[in-house]
């Protein structure tokens, strides 16, 4: 599978709440829970790319962390949303998507 590539230069849409650092800290070590990762969750700089030469995730884990994030914050994120470059662009651009979209 190919990667997904990094968005990470792209805004965050206008009216979408800011995340608090603890909710970035929640998904990331959710992340690190559900991919096994050998990386501790403040290690995942928030802004750095998720994909390639950030973390390293192909979309298997993107798989992963999104029925994660549906089982915890009670939404669910579409593999044919258009803005899933975006979305998964980084820990912040994911956290700003729950965020504004949670509803636990």
């Amino acid at each position: 599978m190919n990667p997904v590539p990094s968005t990470a230069s792209l805004p965050a849409r206008a009216g979408d709440p800011q995340p608090t650092p603890s909710l970035e800290r929640e998904i990331a070590e959710l992340m690190v829970r559900a991919l096994n990762l050998e990386i501790a969750p403040a290690a995942i700089v928030p802004t750095a790319p998720l994909f390639g030469d950030g973390l390293g995730l192909d979309s298997i884990d993107v798989l992963e962390i999104a029925l994660e994030i549906s089982r915890r914050y009670g939404f669910e994120l579409r593999a044919d949303d258009e803005n899933n470059l975006r979305i998964f662009s980084s820990l912040r651009a994911l956290a700003e998507h729950v965020a504004a979209r949670r509803t636990r």
